[in-house]
């Protein structure tokens, strides 16, 4: 029976730009907060695909696009060819005191121990430098994965919580470990960004996307009912209107090294 594994890539970059475009779309606005200055030398990490850094070169700034994937690195290459991409780690970034300001959105939730990619991205900068990212905050997604850790249990699974994929913090947990690492946080904002899925089997396609770790060691056909199951319960409260609606929540955060 085929069994899900930890496979080293989860990312498909097919799919993360076909179904889950609203990722860098929603992006835009981080940009903004951003506010680019041609000339600049600016550390998107997290890139993904890379139409954020396309979006960040436009301010004729030199941009380099860092992502722990490499299936998702292949394909900014092969989309964006002028631009300068790489493979890796937030936590162990190589750079010293090299960039005007590190850009991040929709990965810092991904890494874990936080204190090592706040101490990585402060290294990273510039003195007088900025740090602007957006990522997960707390009670990002839970009814999603509420719903999957109770139909788990309800088929006889038990949820390992060591194996939850994601750091949701709060306000004052996040801002505090940004100005142990030295940062001056200028702002920070946590808010309700309820999220329209792409399509019929937009939930399905983010648990596909996403979730994964959650099921690992199910075989196939466990994870599909769980996945079913899943659908069925939270239908009543996220699907409105013939879309899915993810129950984001966010926190966006300003930090300057000084």
């Amino acid at each position: 029976m085929n069994r899900i594994k930890n496979v080293q890539d989860m990312w498909n970059a097919g799919l993360y730009d076909e179904k889950h475009s609203f990722v860098s779309n929603y992006g835009g606005d981080l940009i903004s907060l951003l506010a680019p200055k041609a000339g600049e030398k600016i550390l998107d990490l997290g890139c993904g695909t890379g139409d954020l850094t396309n979006k960040l070169s436009a301010s004729n700034c030199e941009v380099i696009g860092i992502d722990y994937s490499p299936n998702m690195i292949a394909s900014a290459e092969k989309k964006f060819p002028h631009l300068n991409f790489l493979v890796g780690d937030a936590k162990k970034l190589s750079y010293s005191e090299e960039f005007d300001a590190v850009f991040s959105n929709a990965t810092l939730h991904w890494v874990k121990p936080p204190e090592q990619a706040l101490a990585s991205i402060f290294a990273s900068l510039k003195q007088g430098g900025r740090f602007v990212a957006e990522f997960g905050g707390k009670g990002n997604v839970q009814k999603i994965t509420d719903g999957i850790i109770t139909e788990m249990a309800a088929l006889g699974f038990s949820f390992e919580w060591a194996k939850f994929p994601w750091y949701y913090p709060g306000i004052a947990d996040y801002t505090d470990r940004m100005e142990q690492i030295g940062f001056r946080c200028l702002f920070a904002q946590h808010f309700d960004r309820p999220t329209p899925l792409n399509g019929e089997n937009g939930l399905f396609n983010w648990m596909e996307m996403f979730a994964g770790q959650f099921f690992e060691g199910l075989s196939i056909n466990t994870k599909n009912e769980v996945i079913k199951n899943v659908e069925s319960k939270l239908k009543a409260d996220l699907y409105v209107d013939g879309t899915w609606i993810a129950d984001y929540k966010r926190i966006r955060v300003i930090g300057i090294k000084e």
